[in-house]
């Protein structure tokens, strides 16, 4: 896992003039680990609007499998686990 430091010290606003924000930055490295950069805006937008350590915990799942299509198992474990933080805990 790459550090926010690293990648902005890796930043090059001249060759890298569309990203110029670090949640641009987190969507695209998304899309390249999970190899699916056809559906990079959604990674972006992803990386905007939900906490990064949810993220970092689904990308670790996903890279520890062996799935062929990583962005569906992707998908997948960040909607189970949004559904179980919205999930009130009820005790019988």
């Amino acid at each position: 896992m790459k550090s926010i430091k690293n990648i902005l010290e890796k930043f090059d606003p001249l060759e890298d003039k569309y990203i110029s924000r670090e949640f641009q930055s987190y969507g695209i490295y998304l899309a390249e680990q999970l190899d699916d950069y056809k559906h990079r805006g959604l990674y972006i937008k992803l990386a905007q609007t939900t906490h990064r350590s949810v993220l970092e915990k689904v990308l670790s799942f996903v890279s520890d499998s062996s799935a062929k299509n990583k962005g569906a198992l992707f998908m997948w474990k960040l909607a189970e686990i949004k559904g179980q933080k919205s999930k009130p805990k009820t005790t019988t």
